[in-house]
Order: structure tokens, then sequence, then C-alpha cells
């Protein structure tokens, strides 16, 4: 049983390590051009009919005025409830959604499960009979694990079936995006399996959880309440977990750039401000575009590009 600890382990020093490169990555790339796209939900007062600032006579000598509350107000509708789907696609978002959705109360009780697992290293009693916490931490639960499951396994399913029998996915659909949703099908259901069998409240899995919070790596420890079968759960949900930001759904996080960083993306390059200097030193970045009206050779830089004459070219 320490081997099912040590790939857990593992998994999330991969998930960890995964989802830091890539926000590494994504944080240092060179400016994107700027979509001008309206409205832009931070703009504070001129959102709800897409205006802007730049409405404003010499807005460029005049203070901004952005909200928070305005970007929520976009984004809570679009995480939790796929807003956009539900509007632009609403029979891919009967079956995206209960996926989704299973996924955040997963993540949910993969939260309580952890706190469930330093409550009981420290004595506390998790059970029906036990204190305000103790009673919630126990029926919440299982709740948000069949919940979770149920939903996540209900939606993997419908979004399988549409691209192995509707022509126009299926002829997008790559061989990965197939991988991707036999693992989560084969994943959700040997786990909702393991605990219909063997573990119904989950209280097999907080064991589990508490010598992962303890770093219990004794044979007895880690084996404590476990069955068989969610040994198998375990391991393939660590799979799971190293899986995904290795792969195009690592948009759970990546999706913050692309809002806030590009479709959003609204700062106007100001005299002497931090854009003006980071503007200045990509145009010095080598050119290897080979289209002939830019010619670039890999040793001329967007400067020798931009104050070159442009070439006639033959038709």
């Amino acid at each position: 049983m320490a081997f099912i600890l040590i790939v857990t382990y593992a998994a999330v020093i991969v998930f960890l390590t995964a989802v830091f490169s890539r926000y590494i990555k994504l944080a240092t790339m060179p400016l994107h051009l700027r979509w001008e796209l309206y409205p832009v939900a931070h703009e504070k007062g001129r959102a709800h009919y897409g205006g802007s600032y730049l409405e404003e006579p010499d807005w460029w000598t005049k203070p901004r005025h952005t909200t928070l509350l305005g970007e929520l107000k976009v984004m809570i509708p679009e995480i939790l409830l796929l807003a956009g789907v539900w509007e632009h696609n609403r029979k891919q978002w009967y079956r995206s959604f209960p996926f989704h959705f299973g996924l955040y109360l997963l993540a949910g009780l993969i939260a309580l499960l952890v706190i469930g697992g330093i409550a009981c290293a420290v004595g506390a009693d998790i059970s029906p009979e036990g204190g305000i916490l103790g009673k919630a931490l126990y029926h919440l639960t299982y709740l948000l694990g069949y919940g979770g499951l149920g939903l996540a396994l209900l939606g993997s399913l419908a979004l399988l079936v549409r691209r192995l029998f509707e022509p126009d996915y299926r002829e997008y659909t790559t061989k990965v995006d197939f991988i991707s949703l036999f693992l989560f099908v084969t994943a959700f259901g040997v786990a909702l399996a393991a605990h219909i069998l063997a573990d119904p409240l989950f209280i097999g899995l907080r064991g589990y959880f508490q010598c992962l919070v303890t770093f219990d790596l004794s044979a007895a420890g880690a084996g404590t309440g476990l069955a068989a079968l969610q040994g198998v759960e375990i391991i393939l949900a660590s799979l799971l977990v190293a899986y995904i930001p290795l792969t195009h759904m690592s948009h759970f996080f990546t999706k913050w750039f692309t809002y806030h960083h590009i479709r959003w993306s609204d700062e106007p390059n100001l005299k002497g401000g931090h854009f003006e200097n980071k503007i200045g030193n990509e145009m010095k970045s080598p050119v290897s575009w080979s289209a002939p009206h830019i010619r670039g050779d890999g040793v001329k830089n967007w400067v020798d590009v931009a104050t070159s004459g442009v070439e006639e070219t033959e038709e």
C-alpha cells in the first residue's frame, strides 16, 4: 500500500510542476496583439453598453476606473455555469456542464478529505455522533463524492458518445481526445463502483488521506480501510491529477490569461510606462517569417522590417 501513497505524491508533484512551468511560460511570453473587443468587463460604468475610456477627450491624461466586480459578474457564470457554451452551443452544454460541475464537486471532495484527514490525525471525531464540524465533514464528504462522481461520469460518457457517433465532432476529434475521455470514464466508473461496493460512506478514503497528510508510509497505516478496488481507484485518480495539466485541459487555469491578458487587455501604452520599454525590447527580436511582404531571414528584427520599404512581389 505504500506504493499507492508514493504514486499519489508523485502525481501531486507532477501536477504542481506542470502548472507552475506552464504559468511561467505564459506569463513571460511576448505581448499579444490587442483584440480591441468590447465590452471589457472591468470597464467601470461603460461595460454594459460596450464603451471604453477612449471615449473621453484627452483620455491619456485622466485616471482609468476599473471594477473587479464587473469581471466577477462575467467570470463566475463562465466558470461555474459555462455561460458561453450555454449561449453559443446549447447541445454541447448539456454534455459539458455535468462533466465540469462534477469535477468542481470532486475538487471540493478532495478538499474535504484533506481537512478530514488532518482532523482524524489530531483525534477529531468525524462521524454522525461527532461535533458540528465532524458531522458536517462526515455527511458532506459522501454527498460531494457521489454527486461529483455521478455527474462527471455522466458528462464524460455523453461527451465520448458525441465524439464517437456525431460526424461533425468525430471529424476533428484527435486520438488524445478519445484517450482522455476513456481515462475519465474509467476512473470515474471504477471510483463509483469502489464506493458503492466497498466504501459507501468514504470512511476508508478519508483514512487514506489521513496517511497522505501525515506521510505515514507504513504498509499497515496506508492500507487502513482500503479495499483492492479502492487501490485501483486511487491510482487512476492520481494518474488523472498528473495528466490534466499536461494537456489542453490545463485551461482550468490558463483561461485566466486568455481573458485578462488577451480578451480584456486594454491597458494603454503611455509614454514612460512599462509597455513602452517592453515593446521596444520586443521590436529588437529577430523575424523569421518567410512571407514575401516580410522577408524575414532570422537576422532582421522588427525595427528593420517596419522601417524598410515594402518590396513589390510578382503576381
